[in-house]
C-alpha cells in the first residue's frame, strides 16, 4: 500500500492519522514480518489491524546460487505458483532482476516464460515481496524489471511498486537506479514513459520488422519502428537511458547487414545497444554465435555512432534462461497432483 492508501486504512480502523507512517516505516524502512511487530502501535491497534490485514512478506521458497555469486530465487505467489528473480553482485553494485507476472503473453521464440503461457499478473504486493524478503536486500543497488512477465501488460502493479519503492516512506530509491525492460506495447509504452523518470529498455532483437514478428509475435500489434518514433519524443539526453536490448543468433540477425538497418532504424535516437549472449532453452532451433562474432558486431556499431555493449554473461550453471526454474517447479507440482 501506498502512504494515502494506509491513511485511509487507519482511518477506517478509528485510528490517528500518523498511525499511517509508522506503519510504513515498519513496513518499508524495518521490513518487519507481521503486525505484532509494530511495537510502537498499541496491542489494541495491532490487534486491530491483524483481524483484516497482514505484511505480506513472504520468504523465497528456493534459490539456486552459481559460482560467480548470482543467486537465482523463486518465490511462491498467493494462487501456489512460483515466478523468479535473481540476485546479480558484481563488484560495489549489486542488481535484482524482477518479474511482473506469472507466465508471460508475448510468446517470444527465444524465452522460456512465454512456453509457460500466461497464468496471472503479479499484485504489488508480489512483485515488492521479491525486494523486500530478499536476504541480500541490504546489498542491492540496482533493480530491473526483465524477469518473467511483461511489465507494460501489469502497468497498473507496476507503477504502485514503484512509486512505493521511491518514495520517501518506502525504499526512497532513485528512479536512475530502476530500469523497466518491454517489448513496447501500444496500451502500455506511453503512460510507462510518463509515469516517471527511471531508465527503458526495449527488447528489439532485429531491426527488420518482418524478421522481428518471427522472434516476437508482438511486432504484430505494435511495429518496432512506431515504438522507435514514440521514442523519440522523449528526452533520454541526461540522466534517464535509452537501451535497446539484442539477443544475438546464429544465422538470424548477427552480421553487418543486420548492424546497418539497426543504424538506420535507431539514427538520431539518443541510446544505447545492449547485445546479449543467447542461452538455450528446450526444443528451440536458435543458436547463440561465437565471442569474434559478438565482438565484430559491437564494434561496428560503436564506430558507426550507437555505444554498444556485450552483456556480461551471469548464472547459466543454474538455470540461467528466464522463466526455466519456475517452468521445473510448476511442472513438478503438476506430477505430484
Amino acid at each position: 500500500m501506498t502512504i494515502e492508501q494506509l491513511q485511509d486504512v487507519v482511518a477506517g480502523e478509528g485510528m490517528p492519522r500518523f498511525t499511517a507512517k509508522q506503519i510504513a516505516d515498519w513496513i518499508y524502512k524495518k521490513r518487519v514480518d507481521s503486525i505484532d511487530q509494530m511495537s510502537n502501535l498499541s496491542i489494541k491497534n495491532r490487534e486491530r489491524l491483524a483481524a483484516s490485514y497482514e505484511v505480506g512478506k513472504k520468504a523465497p521458497v528456493e534459490a539456486m546460487r552459481s559460482i560467480d555469486g548470482t543467486i537465482k530465487y523463486l518465490y511462491a505467489t498467493s494462487d501456489n505458483r512460483f515466478v523468479e528473480a535473481v540476485y546479480i553482485p558484481d563488484g560495489d553494485r549489486a542488481t535484482l532482476c524482477i518479474s511482473s507476472q506469472v507466465g508471460c503473453k508475448m510468446n517470444c521464440l527465444f524465452c522460456m516464460t512465454g512456453k509457460q503461457s500466461y497464468t496471472a499478473n503479479l499484485t504489488a504486493n508480489e512483485i515488492l515481496n521479491q525486494i523486500y524478503a530478499l536476504p541480500e536486500y541490504d546489498k542491492l543497488t540496482n533493480l530491473v524489471f526483465m524477469g518473467m512477465g511483461e511489465p507494460c501488460d501489469n502497468l497498473a502493479n507496476l507503477l504502485q511498486a514503484i512509486k512505493i519503492l521511491t518514495a520517501d516512506y518506502g525504499a526512497a530509491m532513485s528512479p536512475h537506479r530502476i530500469t523497466v525492460s518491454t517489448v513496447g506495447l501500444r496500451k502500455g509504452l506511453k503512460p510507462l514513459l510518463e509515469a516517471g523518470d527511471y531508465h527503458i529498455a526495449v527488447s528489439l532483437h532485429h531491426p527488420l520488422p518482418e524478421k522481428r514478428s518471427e522472434l516476437m509475435p508482438a511486432e504484430k500489434g505494435y511495429s518496432i519502428k512506431e515504438v522507435v518514433e514514440l521514442l523519440r519524443g522523449y528526452d533520454f539526453s541526461h540522466q534517464r537511458r535509452l537501451t535497446f536490448e539484442y539477443i544475438v543468433f546464429k544465422g538470424v540477425n548477427e552480421t553487418l547487414y543486420h548492424g546497418r538497418e539497426l543504424l538506420k532504424l535507431l539514427e538520431g535516437l539518443d541510446c544505447r545497444i545492449n547485445l546479449i549472449r543467447y542461452h538455450a532453452i528446450p526444443s528451440v532451433p536458435l543458436e547463440g554465435v561465437s565471442e569474434e562474432e559478438m565482438t565484430k558486431l559491437r564494434d561496428y556499431l560503436t564506430k558507426n555512432g550507437i555505444f554498444t555493449t556485450i552483456r556480461a554473461s551471469r548464472g547459466e550453471d543454474i538455470f540461467a534462461a528466464c522463466g526455466m526454474l519456475s517452468t521445473l517447479k510448476q511442472s513438478k507440482n503438476k506430477e505430484i497432483q
